[in-house]
């Protein structure tokens, strides 16, 4: 386990969001910022990102630099290779100085996989942190899109910030029901809208567990563990003798949010929630039940984020974040963002019941070893 009480390690932002969602006019926007000095960003062509160029101050076959600091890479092949190219470069002078990383994901990607390699390659877990996804919506055709393209739901769903952009072109009802849709496939993200690609890069960026302000952990932040209870009305706990207790109605992945059923509609499959653990954990249990849950069911888990109590840990929580099957390196944190010492883990899930995923994790709990 790591101890991970500074927020040495740079932090990367993964920009995505649908074709013809304005991800491009969005980021060549953000280019141009003056509080986008120091940060790289990575992208799929240049070809594809309208950079004017009198912002170019010098460009060679990799790398471009603009007049505000911003360094513009491409991706070339596997994206740790470019990223720890970056990161040796910088150490040795050979590159303008960055601070922050954004990477731009083409329209069509799922970006399970770049949070997979983030959390599974050793050289950017030591020098690279997630700060968060950040999910461009079309507000004028989001509603099309979410029925006919599940990864459109799926970006929005893992997304720690939400910008609706061309709502500048679309019916303020239309972008009420966007929206709604938004909030209840993702209740912790904020939706940020951008006309014409405008929008601050302080609303985008520091979504991720360390608050650049105090320089530490920000759990309660980071989790907003609180928008899943407000958006069901209830939360399952377990006890001691693995009770479960249920404020308000049962709640599956069959329930669909106040609409009817409709087959196309892809996010109707899925689902976030919060559990609680009142006492404090085995470190070998819960972790071995994560484990467990995450090989098999990790196509249907898309995030998992936790704060927990160990009971081998005297006073410091345990950070624990998923992406499918793939756990970060559990991180042990100075202190409890407040009195409350339960463990809890908020998941967003796909086809698969909190029933069952609770059940599973009580199992395992309760098993002897």
């Amino acid at each position: 386990m790591t101890n991970e009480t500074t927020q040495d390690r740079t932090p990367v932002s993964i920009l995505t969001g649908f074709l013809g969602s304005g991800k491009t006019t969005l980021l060549s926007k953000l280019l141009t910022n003056k509080d986008m000095e120091n940060v790289a960003v990575i992208i799929n062509e240049f070809g594809e990102v309208g950079i004017d160029d009198a912002l170019v101050v010098k460009s060679n076959e990799d790398t471009i630099l603009l007049n505000n600091g911003c360094l513009c890479c491409t991706v070339r092949g596997d994206l740790v290779n470019t990223m720890q190219s970056l990161h040796m470069q910088r150490t040795s002078g050979e590159i303008h100085y960055f601070d922050r990383l954004v990477v731009e994901t083409t329209g069509l990607a799922d970006p399970a996989p770049i949070l997979h390699t983030m959390m599974a390659d050793q050289f950017l877990v030591n020098y690279y942190r997630l700060d968060g996804v950040i999910t461009v919506v079309d507000a004028h055709h989001a509603m099309q899109q979410f029925d006919n393209q599940f990864e459109s739901v799926k970006q929005a769903a893992v997304a720690d910030r939400i910008v609706l952009t061309k709502v500048d072109v679309t019916d303020i009802n239309a972008i009420a029901e966007v929206k709604k849709r938004l909030e209840t496939l993702n209740p912790a993200a904020p939706i940020l809208e951008a006309s014409h690609g405008n929008v601050q890069p302080s609303e985008l960026f520091n979504a991720g567990l360390y608050n650049p302000l105090t320089k530490t952990a920000d759990v309660s932040r980071w989790l907003k563990e609180e928008a899943y209870m407000e958006t069901e009305g209830h939360v399952y706990h377990r006890r001691d003798d693995h009770e479960k207790h249920h404020h308000g109605h049962k709640h599956d992945h069959t329930h669909h949010h106040g609409h009817e059923h409709d087959v196309n509609r892809h996010d109707d499959h899925i689902y976030s929630f919060a559990i609680h653990f009142d006492s404090p954990l085995k470190w070998a249990k819960i972790a071995g039940s994560l484990d467990m849950l995450a090989q098999t069911h990790g196509a249907s888990i898309l995030r998992i984020k936790g704060i927990l109590n160990i009971e081998e840990i005297d006073k410091q929580p345990v950070v624990v974040h998923a992406v499918q099957h793939m756990f970060h390196p559990p991180a042990k944190i100075d202190d409890w963002p407040s009195d409350d010492r339960r463990s809890r883990l908020v998941f967003i899930v796909k086809d698969i019941g909190r029933d069952k995923i609770e059940d599973a994790l009580n199992a395992y709990l309760a098993m002897d070893f």
